[in-house]
Formats: C-alpha cells, sequence, structure tokens
C-alpha cells in the first residue's frame, strides 16, 4: 500500500468534516518519537503522556494552539496501537492525527470503524525518535485556517 496517496485520499474526503466539528469535540493526537526525551517533562499515564508545557520539543506549541482553540486534549501516544483506548475514553467527534505515514494510515483505518473524520498531519522526518514536523502549517490547521 502507497501510506502517503492513501492517507493524502483520505485528508481530501475528511477534511471538509473535520473543520465542520467544533473544535471543543476534536482531539490531537501526536506521538512520542517527537519528544525530546532528555529533557521532556510530560507526565505519563499509561498509554499515552500529557505535555507539561516544558518548551523541549514542539508539542509545548502544539498543547498551546489547542488549548487556545478549545480542543479537548493533545496527548502524546506511546504507539498507533493506543489510538482505539484513546478514542474509546475521550469519545471526540474529530481527530487531528500526527504521525509516520504508516501509523497515520493505520489509525486512519480504526478512526472510519467509529465514523470519525481524521485529518491527518505526516511528520516531515519520522523514525522511532528524533522526529521533526513543519509546525507553522499544523498551527493553522489547529486554528482551522487551511488553503
Amino acid at each position: 500500500m502507497d501510506y502517503k496517496k492513501f492517507t493524502a485520499s483520505k485528508n481530501n474526503k475528511n477534511l471538509k468534516r473535520f473543520l465542520s466539528v467544533p473544535a471543543d469535540k476534536r482531539i490531537i493526537f501526536v506521538p512520542q518519537c517527537l519528544r525530546n526525551v532528555k529533557k521532556c517533562k510530560a507526565e505519563e499515564f499509561g498509554s499515552f503522556y500529557i505535555c507539561a508545557g516544558c518548551g523541549a520539543c514542539k508539542i509545548a506549541a502544539i498543547q498551546k494552539a489547542a488549548t487556545d482553540k478549545g480542543y479537548i486534549a493533545v496527548r502524546i501516544l506511546k504507539g498507533g496501537s493506543t489510538v482505539k483506548k484513546a478514542v474509546r475514553d475521550l469519545r471526540p467527534k474529530a481527530i487531528l492525527g500526527v504521525a509516520c505515514y504508516f501509523e497515520g494510515a493505520q489509525g486512519i483505518k480504526e478512526c472510519e470503524k467509529r465514523n470519525i473524520p481524521v485529518y491527518f498531519y505526516p511528520l516531515s522526518r519520522d523514525g522511532c525518535e528524533n522526529t521533526d514536523l513543519k509546525l507553522p502549517a499544523l498551527l493553522k490547521i489547529i486554528k482551522g485556517e487551511t488553503g
């Protein structure tokens, strides 16, 4: 499967529906590989972390933008398999998912089973640690500024 084409196709299909859901019914999932593990002060809660806002990585800026916009939460997930549990516990009506293409495709498939629109935002550098993303473009999506 070409995960890049799959996620792009799903983004095209889901964008309007994702944006039509009020921010206070949306959640953001980011991968733990985006954390700066040497400096991160996030608090661990079983299958996920909650950002402490320490500024050691880009997650603090994502957290601030999401809080300012009124999102349900930002969850730093330990793996794609934790999406199902987080969705069940938090019951979002839409998800902004940040991940590598493979994990993003898996998350989209899981959420489609529950009829939850997902907008996928790919990492610009993936791997299992020291990953990165283009923050300004992601912040625009969080704020609902597309185009």
